[in-house]
């Protein structure tokens, strides 16, 4: 794949990761701002949330019939009109609103993204661009939160919507410019009115789905780590929360680490082979992260070394699972993307609440969710392979 064009898919993945991380050092000022409290201000990144959810069940059909640039060019300029509206918010109202629609604006690159790559590449070279993608994906969170900290005590809670602003008009104008139509125009066009019909026969394609799964249990343990990390780290074992940044950044770098090592694994075997084997080696992690919970140990180390294995086999999980998944779509990859990114994104945020409802002062929570997730991510790994087998499919 042309550099530029990688340049301009990694640009795209990464709005939903500076949207959700680039403002959270803002939260208390913004409370006070708004004259309220941050519990009222996350309702923003709710309400981003939900958007991401329903927004990519929308553009994957459009993408599948009206072609990868036009609902793309209408998502990205969407996304900087309601990053302008957040930036000039007036009140609480008016930002959880507008960050709602920013979602929407939002979710069209990660569909996209995923459609493009599925366009122009077999599932291995697809593993490797996915791979290379997730860069993307692991530096963002390490920087996003650390550059909203920057322009807050610099020029206040605006400017960090300003910039989300300019970046994503300076995306629109590259996708604009350089990124090609990757439908191709000689084939036959999905209907509109056949959106329900194409999202229920990707229900029945059990390979699809059991890859979707696996791929989105994966998701769910990262969130789970988000969620609970910054008690465990900060208020069950003392770690000063400027110093909190390290200790995820270096989960982070295993993660990015790992990406890019399978952009080398799968070009001597396929990403289901590898995706096969890594969840096996996250079970074992989360094993051993449960365990050490349980024993309620005086030190944070030892919960440390399985909690960075969990987080870099992602980096092998994730992108293995999203080839898997996409490869045979086709002319429906809009459709396919679409519905991979809603279900791995639901399964995820329900992971990251069932965290919160099993708070008990101790590190269990998390680790129980990341364990859990593990367990089912391994029991639809080997049901897609039977499956797989079943209907044929080939061996990836």
């Amino acid at each position: 794949m042309p550099l530029r064009l990688l340049l301009i898919l990694g640009a795209l993945s990464a709005f939903g990761p500076l949207a959700i991380d680039f403002y959270l050092p803002a939260f208390p000022t913004m409370a006070q701002a708004f004259a309220t409290d941050v519990e009222h201000v996350q309702l923003s990144l709710a309400a981003y949330f939900i958007g991401l959810a329903i927004g990519q069940l929308m553009y994957g059909p459009l993408a599948d019939r009206f072609g990868r640039r036009g609902p793309l060019l209408f998502g990205v300029l969407l996304f900087t009109l309601a990053s302008l509206a957040c930036a000039l918010a007036p009140s609480l109202e008016w930002l959880i609103a507008a960050r709602f629609v920013q979602a929407l604006g939002g979710c069209a690159g990660m569909v996209v993204t995923r459609a493009v790559v599925r366009d122009l590449c077999d599932p291995i070279a697809s593993a490797k661009v996915f791979s290379q993608l997730m860069l993307v994906m692991g530096l963002a969170p390490i920087l996003a939160p650390l550059g909203g900290g920057l322009l807050l005590s610099g020029f206040g809670w605006p400017s960090i919507f300003v910039c989300l602003t300019l970046f994503s008009a300076l995306c629109l104008l590259a996708v604009a410019l350089w990124l090609p139509e990757t439908l191709a125009a000689d084939g036959p066009k999905a209907p509109l009115r056949g959106a329900l019909g194409e999202y229920l026969r990707l229900f029945g394609d059990l390979p699809f789905l059991g890859h979707a799964l696996t791929g989105g249990l994966a998701v769910a343990g990262m969130f789970a780590y988000i969620a609970g990390s910054p008690f465990v780290f900060i208020e069950l074992y003392g770690v000063p929360a400027q110093h909190y940044g390290w200790l995820f950044g270096s989960n982070a770098l295993g993660f990015i680490l790992m990406a890019q090592v399978n952009a080398w694994l799968v070009a001597r075997h396929g990403p289901g082979y590898w995706l096969r084997r890594m969840v096996w080696f996250y079970l074992a992690c989360g094993a051993a992260l449960l365990a050490l919970a349980a024993a309620q140990l005086p030190d944070l180390w030892p919960l440390l070394l399985p909690l960075f294995g969990c987080i870099a086999s992602l980096g092998v999980l994730l992108p293995n699972a999203t080839a898997c998944a996409m490869a045979g779509q086709g002319r429906h990859a809009g459709s396919a993307s679409a519905l991979l990114g809603s279900l791995q994104f639901s399964i995820a945020a329900s992971a990251a609440a069932l965290v919160g409802v099993l708070h008990d002062g101790s590190a269990q929570p998390m680790a129980l969710v990341i364990f859990g997730c593990g367990v089912l991510a391994v029991t639809f790994s080997r049901l897609t392979r039977w499956a797989e087998h079943r209907v044929g499919h080939p061996e990836l």
